[in-house]
């Protein structure tokens, strides 16, 4: 288990736990009520410490490592009924971003959703979850063949960022996000996005536009990340935590701005704490955001979400 820097205080309680149940089963001592006081003092400790988060260490928990990312929770959503789908048809097969088709219970939908990797070799084989235009044309035939079949989509969202490199310029970066933006506002299927760790900058809009805008309790949501804004307005990374309490990118920011609809709970410490309670927490939510969305007609759909955006950022 990893430890960010203000989850230390946990760590020292858990290794002191750790090592009071060894002294017990090594020795003779009873150690039954310390152990049952350091547990009492843990308990409070993880509740203190993850009920007064700020935006910048909930930036640090979107960004764990040992965080669930999307083929995780496609695999626990749908089991072995996933099939990948790959390619653009045009340029080649983005590792970056993943699509296909998969059942939760009985209905279909299509999943679309940026991976990161695991490790050096992974982190490298899926570009550090930074898709390259052919990922988001890549996504954006596999919407246009789900409302062609009528299945729902789903996308979930975690990137840093799209791709900034000039190969990616050359073949349309711009282009091809701000296409994926126009078509998924006139797509004739629901849309439900979830954003399940980073949701940085036209990386994350180009799968972002839904009826359902979902965002799990430790991610954030913003034009910009925390590092690349304190580096511009201050020419230095120190003011991170500043930038970060500025953007309001946390959920309940995005939430309270009517940015997102909802916010799914996490377990106390971060997905990666409990990872089954966290697959079921977005499973709930999306099958209560279809269900929602489900008797809406096309026509209805379409008019919906366009009037939706319309209304962001206007106020009295």
């Amino acid at each position: 288990m990893e430890y960010l820097e203000f989850e230390l205080p946990i760590k020292e309680l858990e290794d002191q736990l750790s090592k009071c149940q060894v002294i017990g089963k090594e020795s003779d001592v009873d150690v039954t009520q310390t152990c049952e006081q350091i547990e009492k003092k843990l308990i409070a400790t993880k509740k203190d410490i993850y009920k007064n988060l700020t935006a910048w260490q909930r930036v640090q928990l979107s960004r764990h490592p040992n965080r669930p990312y999307t083929l995780d929770h496609i695999k626990a959503l749908c089991g072995d009924s996933f099939l990948e789908l790959h390619g653009d048809r045009n340029v080649k097969d983005d590792k970056a971003m993943i699509g296909g088709l998969g059942k939760i219970g009985n209905q279909s939908y299509m999943f679309i959703g940026q991976q990161k990797g695991y490790n050096t070799k992974t982190r490298q084989y899926r570009n550090f979850g930074m898709s390259n235009p052919e990922g988001y044309r890549k996504a954006l035939r596999l919407m246009k063949s789900a409302e062609k079949f009528k299945i729902p989509v789903v996308t979930l969202i975690d990137t840093p960022g799209a791709y900034p490199g000039l190969e990616a310029e050359e073949r349309g970066q711009g282009e091809a996000i701000a296409r994926n933006i126009l078509e998924m506002t006139r797509l004739k299927v629901p849309i439900i996005c979830v954003i399940i760790g980073e949701g940085a900058s036209g990386g994350a809009l180009g799968i972002g536009v839904g009826d359902r805008v979902l965002m799990m309790e430790n991610t954030w949501y913003s034009v910009i990340s925390p590092e690349s804004c304190s580096s511009i307005l201050w020419r230095s990374w120190e003011y991170k935590e500043q930038a970060a309490e500025a953007l309001k990118l946390t959920a309940p920011d995005m939430k309270k701005m009517k940015l997102v609809d909802d916010i799914i709970k996490e377990p106390l410490g971060g997905a990666h704490t409990n990872r089954e309670e966290a697959f079921l927490s977005v499973k709930k939510a999306i099958e209560k955001s279809f269900a929602e969305l489900k008797n809406l007609s096309p026509k209805d759909l379409v008019k919906n979400r366009m009037e939706k955006y319309a209304d962001m950022g206007v106020y009295k």
